[in-house]
């Protein structure tokens, strides 16, 4: 298992603790969804660059939260050495975990977490398209929160 923490932003202003603490997530998060060989990528970024992939990729001008784009999906698939099982890649908008972070009452560092299990688990195969499928995500982010000490009673916003 591997999980690489990059930053895609000039602007950026991160500590140490960040990256450790997105690492264990990450790390956890493999561990217990089966997923132990895979590696995954995190990329920290300014709103801005999110803006712009959010863009290309969804066809929606705005920044968001998190982005998550799988190395498991489409029509041409990786030619990789079969030992590395790329999971794929986790965009998070720095900028806007702060702005929402603010707005709950609760610290960045939660907020940097709880998007990346919103995005790994994505990439896992969870959804939220439907009210049953959004429960089951939110019941297992909830779950790695908790099990990382991080749990929050509610939470809402556009990665719930």
């Amino acid at each position: 298992m591997l999980v690489k923490i990059g930053v895609g932003s000039d602007n950026l202003i991160l500590t140490p603790a960040v990256f450790k603490l997105l690492e264990r997530v990450g790390e956890r998060i493999l561990n217990q969804e089966g997923a132990s060989d895979a590696e995954l990528s995190v990329l920290l970024v300014n709103n801005a660059e999110i803006r712009r992939l959010n863009k290309r990729w969804r066809g929606i001008d705005a920044p968001t939260d998190v982005l998550a784009f799988s190395q498991r999906e489409g029509d041409t698939p990786l030619c990789l050495p079969a030992e590395i099982d790329l999971l794929g890649d986790v965009v998070i908008s720095v900028e806007q975990a702060t702005q929402q972070a603010k707005e709950r009452g609760k610290c960045v560092n939660e907020e940097l977490a709880w998007l990346l299990i919103h995005g790994t688990l994505h990439l896992l195969g969870y959804d939220h398209l439907t009210g049953s499928q959004k429960k089951r995500m939110q019941t297992r982010q909830r779950e790695i929160l908790a099990e990382l000490g991080l749990g929050w009673q509610s939470r809402g916003g556009s990665s719930a």
